[in-house]
């Protein structure tokens, strides 16, 4: 069998559904700041349609004519939610640990190719410490690396100088249209394995559309 030389991940979503515990981070967060804002399960899906916690406090407060300090409370909101990480032992999602068994038995690479803050990196790679484990990640992202986020592909164009292998030598897993996007623009192939709050959506551009990984994934 031929496979790809690496296999990159890219949200957090990727490989663990967080969506929910998100939402009740950010209501929680809302609640200590004194604002009466309470999002709903499908208005949080809606406002999913932009990645950024920050950017989304913003539009939200400027929709609601309110004066927030959106930085304040994002990050507020991820202080709660690694705590609640850090108490808690997350699940991966399906069929995430074979396939990184098997990558790691065939000697593919693996990247964790996510633009998100590296206190929320560590959070997640903690809570998931009983069944992967960091040391398995040939390149991790983190926010402080680039400058342009997702939908931009910077954070994917320093995946592959750090990996030192070109775009079509990977496949990226993502679950959301931004992050797709991100992908794409880097010119490497794009899996959509959504999650929970995505599983409706339309992906376009997306190489195919997957609930399951399996080692199809890394087939070229």
């Amino acid at each position: 069998m031929r496979y790809y030389k690496a296999l990159l991940f890219g949200s957090i979503g990727s490989i663990v559904e967080t969506s929910e515990i998100q939402r009740r981070s950010f209501n929680e967060a809302f609640k200590k700041y004194g604002l009466e804002w309470n999002w709903t399960k499908r208005e949080y899906i809606n406002l999913l349609s932009k990645s950024g916690g920050k950017d989304r406090i913003s539009r939200y407060a400027k929709k609601k004519k309110n004066v927030v300090d959106s930085a304040y409370v994002r990050n507020l909101k991820t202080k709660i939610f690694n705590n609640y990480l850090k108490n808690n032992q997350l699940k991966l999602r399906p069929g995430v640990k074979n396939l990184i068994s098997l990558c790691k038995k065939e000697k593919i690479k693996i990247a964790f190719v996510s633009s998100t803050s590296s206190n929320n990196i560590n959070a997640i790679l903690y809570s998931l410490r009983n069944s992967i484990n960091k040391r398995d990640f040939s390149f991790i992202g983190n926010s402080k690396l680039i400058k342009k986020f997702k939908p931009n592909p910077d954070i994917y164009l320093l995946a592959l100088k750090k990996l030192k292998l070109k775009a079509n030598d990977c496949v990226a897993i993502e679950d959301t249209q931004e992050s797709l996007d991100s992908a794409r623009r880097a010119k490497i192939k794009c899996i959509i394995f959504p999650g929970k709050f995505h599983a409706s959506k339309k992906f376009n551009g997306a190489y195919k559309k997957v609930y399951r990984l399996n080692k199809n994934i890394i087939l070229r």
